[in-house]
């Protein structure tokens, strides 16, 4: 097969044709044509497959659960369901205020080493501030954590 039919093969195959019969003929050089219709007796019916596309997956009714319960999950009162959230951002809030407060005071412990280390600038002035910035670091990260965590809520 040159390549210019193979070419011309591959583009009719690929593009759906809106007859259901597509045809091979060869011309007394040798060349081929592949068309819908038949050109003259040299023409031979070549077999497609069957179309095996499928159609599009019905979307979901939008008032559909995400992840359905099973039939026997118990099922909490929404009274109930309130009160634990209400308990529960409570909770994250006391948590939220608590790491404020631990973190004014790891700034406060910070800027006191820092003003001791003065402008000594040694490996050993510098390793002996790195906890406490570590601290520091890891007080604002749970901020931001608890923070989400709050945003997420109902």
């Amino acid at each position: 097969m040159t390549r210019s039919t193979l070419a011309t093969f591959l583009l009719v195959l690929a593009f759906p044709a809106s007859a259901q019969t597509i045809y091979r003929c060869t011309d007394p050089n040798g060349g081929t044509l592949i068309s819908n219709t038949r050109v003259d007796k040299s023409c031979k019916a070549v077999a497609l497959p069957p179309d095996s596309s499928l159609p599009a997956p019905r979307a979901r009714p939008s008032g559909a659960a995400a992840n359905p319960s099973p039939a026997g999950f118990p099922k909490v009162p929404e009274d109930a369901q309130k009160a634990r959230d209400t308990d529960r951002k409570r909770i994250l809030e006391q948590e939220l205020a608590g790491e404020q407060r631990s973190l004014d005071q790891a700034q406060r412990e910070l800027a006191d080493q820092e003003s001791l280390r003065g402008r000594d600038t040694s490996a050993s002035a510098l390793d002996r501030v790195q906890p406490y910035r570590d601290r520091v670091a890891q007080h604002e990260r749970n901020i931001v954590a608890i923070q989400k965590e709050l945003s997420g809520l109902r």
